[in-house]
């Protein structure tokens, strides 16, 4: 997809009730006030939520398919592949464990369990155990076995974002291999890129409905009662994210000649889209096209988002050793330094292999308490009615993170068009969404 210039000529601004944004908090407030008022109309809403991820999972195999071999038969040289994809998973392994640490630090300083003096037998364990018969299937092994498709053409018709992300570079590869006989599959390939994102611009139109279903769902279930329900480590949580999404990625956005703020001005659409559907795959799509745009090269755009998504999970880690040792707080579970550190490598494995897992933050928990027995995985019951509140905080800071990463790895590869990044940052560069609303 070909990014705009930020020279373009000057764009006929749309009226403020037509910009996506407005209409996403529109359909968020609307939710919350039918699941608030009317419960069990709110419970209703769930299948409009349900049918926009469907909408939006139909379309991001094609996606990641497209950008990525147009993107790698591209190139140059193939030694840029495995150069782009080794600088991707230096940042996302730093950066990953640094996330882990700071919710193992926070978790010890602020102590939000203490004081609670749960006797785990007391605990209704039944509603985790879904969870955690899930968990035992994500085995390292079974993870990377996973990753490989029955057949070539198999990961488009499943879920796994993995599969298609091998299929599409092994694609790629391929085609830049076969030199000017592959040309005309190129041709085809960049042509079918241009109506594709035309179709990811059609469906994001049905965002708000998603958010509105998705969030009238959500409090119409839980109820507002549930979001000052263990309102500390709700809290906490939410605090860490946000201080290390403003402190530690921003450091980093400084370091490489951004604001981390204008970042998240510029991906406002997606991150409230992010917000209602408590999902950053609905917005996957949506954040590659807006990459390019704002100057981040094609090939990079292409192999580090969707990598980014199955191993930059920056809101899930935190979350993971924070709620660990809230539980093993609220339990009277005494945990030594060596227990925390082995909690740590232990979800520093597990945590990668949450990819394409519904509900992966809590999953994941369960993967990783089951591993290190000091702390009673039992305890999981304790957040299980927060969790919900929590995977929208997650999702948020692992998009961010991911937005973060994509320019970062441009810039380590002199693949970054400053002007025209700081053009999209500025607001000079006209949004996706908003010329899809004019079509």
């Amino acid at each position: 997809m070909q990014a705009i210039s930020p020279q373009a000529a000057p764009h006929e601004r749309l009226p403020f009730y037509r910009h996506l944004y407005f209409q996403v908090v529109l359909a968020i407030v609307a939710g919350v006030l039918l699941g608030h008022f009317e419960p069990a109309y709110g419970e209703a809403m769930k299948p409009f939520g349900d049918a926009f991820i469907k909408l939006i999972k139909m379309i991001i195999a094609p996606v990641i398919f497209l950008t990525i071999v147009t993107g790698i038969a591209g190139m140059s040289h193939l030694s840029t592949v495995g150069r782009v994809f080794g600088k991707a998973m230096a940042y996302f392994l730093t950066f990953s464990t640094l996330a882990l640490v700071v919710g193992l630090i926070v978790a010890n300083v602020m102590q939000p369990g203490s004081g609670m003096h749960i006797n785990v037998a007391d605990l209704d364990q039944t509603a985790v155990k879904g969870y955690v018969a899930k968990s035992h299937e994500m085995t390292l092994t079974g993870f990377v076995m996973d990753i490989i498709p029955k057949t070539l053409i198999s990961p488009f018709v499943g879920d796994n974002i993995l599969q298609v992300l091998l299929v599409a570079v092994l694609f790629g590869v391929s085609l830049a291999l076969a030199g000017e006989t592959g040309k005309p599959v190129l041709n085809f390939f960049e042509a079918l890129t241009k109506p594709v994102f035309k179709l990811v611009n059609i469906v994001m139109k049905a965002a708000p409905i998603g958010a509105f279903g998705a969030m009238a769902f959500t409090i119409g279930k839980f109820g507002l009662g549930s979001l000052v329900n263990l309102a500390e480590l709700v809290m906490t949580f939410y605090i860490t994210s946000a201080l290390f999404v403003l402190v530690v990625l921003g450091a980093v956005a400084r370091a490489c000649g951004f604001s981390v703020l204008k970042l998240i001005r510029y991906l406002k659409d997606e991150l409230l889209l992010v917000l209602g559907t408590s999902s950053s795959e609905s917005a996957l799509p949506s954040l590659m096209q807006k990459m390019e745009r704002a100057g981040c090269s094609k090939s990079v755009v292409g192999l580090v988002v969707p990598t980014g998504y199955s191993f930059n999970l920056d809101g899930t880690n935190i979350y993971m050793t924070l709620a660990a040792l809230f539980i093993a707080q609220a339990t009277d579970t005494h945990l030594t330094l060596g227990h925390q550190v082995a909690l740590l490598l232990v979800a520093m494995l597990s945590s990668k292999g949450a990819a394409g897992v519904t509900g992966a933050g809590f999953i994941t928990l369960a993967a990783t308490l089951a591993v290190v027995p000091e702390v009673p995985v039992a305890g999981m019951a304790l957040i299980l009615g927060v969790d919900r509140f929590m995977s929208e905080c997650r999702s948020l800071t692992n998009f961010i993170g991911n937005a973060v990463a994509t320019v970062v790895v441009s810039r380590w590869e002199n693949a970054l068009d400053y002007e025209q990044l700081n053009a999209a940052l500025d607001g000079q560069v006209e949004d996706a969404n908003d010329l899809a609303l004019k079509i």
